[in-house]
């Protein structure tokens, strides 16, 4: 099935999406931690490796905070900062209030100084404007108008945007504190000055370069990147002389980067009977956002935060945890409000009341084409899921459910190797490929080596041969004449009966190791198998103790083989099973014929064959049998006829009664025909 492509900007949206996170190939592994942990599902993995997709993402920096192996970076904004401060322009620093629960190795007053030796002119806090969009929440609330979403967070404005543009119309029209200080600094300063947030949110990023808020913020620093930059002036603490924030001072907004500390500062009540308000942060408020607008979430306000309040943005440092980072905003704030003047914050907060705090939100819909069902049911059943039951929804994927991953699949966000049991099917289907192909290849390396020594063994016993033949027809043809010229009661006679005897002997071994050489050649003719296989069996004579069975798979079929040499070959094969079972037992012979092969199966019950002894009973000249019993050219023989036909033959034995039935099956695969070979 084709991917969706992931729908490109539309006219009215904005003219560029800004990167605020981007992945280093080099460092992704194979884990979808970020694609589990995406509110968004703004990852999308291509050949293992996690992308983020800037259009879609809305900047919260999760991905940044769960990635171990730090594959996601954000994009620095020092550079920018710098040229900033290079250029002459007078520039403002507006830090967010959360920097207490950062910068515990700096008292404020310290921290403040060092902000202002990088070359601020101005440093100021961001709390002030958090004071007055928290008043602004407080009027919009009073009016008891149309339920509305919280816009302080900008990672859930954009998550609105995106993915729920039906509810951009209901996303508060107020800006954020961090614009609404920054608008505090142009009017006290003039629109020259430059604008810098320093803050803990990588979404930030992002409003900075919102097209709705042009020129409101002219760079954004993460806590990080402020100590990158203290660091790399030597600014630690106490290296300059301590100084205060530039008024406005902030009151109870420095509350803004707890979770409801925006309710508090505005002095707006939770109220868990009548719902007026309702707060969410962390994983749940992408859950909050979708009741809300589906309308199983009646209140009239929505306050929401991508992380568990800022004091947990990915823009800081990751050792403090949750709540030791909320006491220590909740001291600073105390210590604050206990020693700043509450007339000079009531006068400002009266200068600024006019200030324009609002602003538009546009639609910025990243929605993906949903697939159909049988789509859906088509990606599940090639991940081995044909049933509910095989939904696991073990999340490894990174989604959810089976099915959300099979969704995301059909839109190009995912693979089907993402699923751990689906690939642990795979890998075992491949180890169990591999070892059979790994014992395939040992068979074969085994059969080559063999076949290899007995062709070497083979022009050696055909030299032999030859050489040895003349001679002993001369042998054989005087014993017969010194047969002739002696009476039979004569007492060479029965001398020259032996050397005739023997040396026909020889010349039958001479034979075996002329056939064994392939000195002969194949006469292939159409042969009727099943007929084939009783002339070879009643070719032998059965011992009456032996239950002798055919078995013969399929109709009767027509193959092309040298019928009088296949012969040979049961005649062999009989002959030893017959041998090898002394104390009775039961012969199965097996034909079977397909496409391309001709199958003799030659099973007994008898002794078995040590495990020592397989690989040798191929070889000329050995054998188990009694001296005179035997040539120890049989198998030899019959292994030459298999090659000349272009065939294989194999032994499976078992000559120990304690690990099973002891026996031996001698299988011969053959071509059926002369052009396949």
């Amino acid at each position: 099935m084709a991917k969706m492509p992931i729908p490109q900007e539309r006219e009215g949206q904005r003219e560029n999406f800004f990167q605020t996170i981007h992945t280093m190939s080099e460092r992704c592994r194979v884990c979808y931690t970020c694609v589990r942990e995406c509110p968004a599902k703004a990852i999308r993995i291509i050949e293992g490796q996690a992308k983020v997709i800037h259009e879609r993402c809305i900047g919260c920096g999760n991905c940044v905070r769960v990635c171990s192996q730090r594959a996601k970076v954000v994009v620095d904004s020092i550079p920018r900062v710098e040229e900033l401060l290079q250029r002459g322009d007078p520039v403002a620093a507006i830090i967010a209030p959360s920097f207490a629960s950062d910068f515990q190795d700096y008292p404020y007053r310290d921290l403040v100084a060092a902000i202002h030796s990088l070359g601020f002119r101005w440093v100021s806090e961001v709390a002030f404007g958090a004071d007055l969009v928290a008043r602004r929440y407080k009027e919009l609330l009073a009016k008891k108008g149309e339920p509305m979403i919280a816009t302080t967070c900008p990672a859930v404005a954009l998550y609105v945007e995106k993915y729920f543009p039906e509810m951009v119309p209901a996303l508060a029209p107020v800006v954020s504190p961090m614009v609404a200080m920054a608008r505090v600094m142009r009017k006290l300063h003039g629109d020259g000055i430059r604008v810098v947030f320093i803050g803990p949110c990588t979404a930030k990023k992002g409003e900075g370069m919102d097209a709705n808020l042009e020129d409101e913020i002219d760079a954004v620093l993460t806590f990080i990147e402020l100590r990158q930059m203290l660091v790399q002036q030597d600014l630690h603490p106490g290296a300059v002389p301590p100084r205060d924030f530039d008024p406005p001072h902030g009151g109870s907004g420095a509350l803004f980067p707890l979770s409801g500390g925006m309710l508090q500062a505005a002095a707006i009540e939770e109220d868990l009977i009548q719902q007026d308000v309702v707060t969410a942060d962390g994983k749940n408020f992408s859950t909050a956002i979708k009741e809300f607008a589906s309308g199983d979430l009646p209140t009239q306000l929505l306050e929401v935060l991508a992380c568990q309040g800022c004091i947990m943005g990915a823009g800081t440092q990751a050792e403090a945890p949750l709540f030791r980072r909320r006491s220590r905003v909740s001291a600073y704030v105390r210590d604050r409000m206990s020693t700043c003047s509450r007339e000079e914050w009531e006068a400002a907060i009266q200068e600024f009341k006019g200030l324009d705090l609002s602003r538009v939100f546009s639609d910025l819909d990243q929605r993906l084409e949903q697939p159909n069902q049988a789509d859906i049911a088509r990606i599940l059943k090639r991940m081995g899921k044909s049933c509910d039951e095989d939904e696991l929804n073990c999340g490894a994927c990174g989604y959810e459910t089976c099915r959300e991953h099979a969704i995301a699949i059909s839109m190009g966000l995912a693979e089907s190797e993402m699923c751990l049991p689906y690939t642990i099917d795979q890998l075992h289907g491949t180890v169990d490929e591999l070892a059979k192909s790994n014992s395939e290849l040992a068979n074969t390396q085994e059969a080559l080596m063999q076949s290899e020594r007995l062709a070497s063994m083979g022009q050696l016993a055909a030299g032999i041969a030859h050489e040895v033949n003349n001679p002993l027809g001369v042998v054989l043809m005087y014993a017969h004449l010194l047969m002739d010229d002696l009476e039979e009661d004569h007492r060479l006679h029965e001398d020259a009966q032996m050397i005739a005897e023997q040396a026909d002997r020889c010349k039958k071994i001479v034979s075996g190791l002329l056939h064994f050489a392939r000195q002969n050649k194949v006469q292939r003719q159409p042969v009727d198998v099943q007929d084939l296989m009783r002339r070879g069996i009643r070719s032998v004579v059965v011992p009456p103790n032996v239950d002798v069975r055919e078995e013969h798979k399929g109709d009767r079929a027509m193959v092309e083989v040298d019928a009088d040499q296949i012969l040979q070959v049961m005649t062999n094969l009989l002959t030893n099973a017959y041998a090898a079972m002394p104390e009775g037992g039961r012969l199965t012979v097996h034909t079977r014929v397909d496409e391309s092969e001709f199958v003799i199966q030659v099973s007994d019950t008898g002794v078995g064959i040590s495990h020592e002894n397989v690989g040798k009973i191929f070889e000329p000249f050995f054998t188990t049998k009694q001296i005179g019993k035997g040539t120890g050219l049989g198998l030899a023989v019959t292994y030459g006829i298999i090659k000349m036909h272009r065939g294989q033959i194999s032994v499976e034995s078992n000559a120990d009664p304690e690990t099973g039935p002891t026996g031996t099956t001698f299988t011969v695969k053959i071509p059926c025909r002369d052009e396949e070979l």
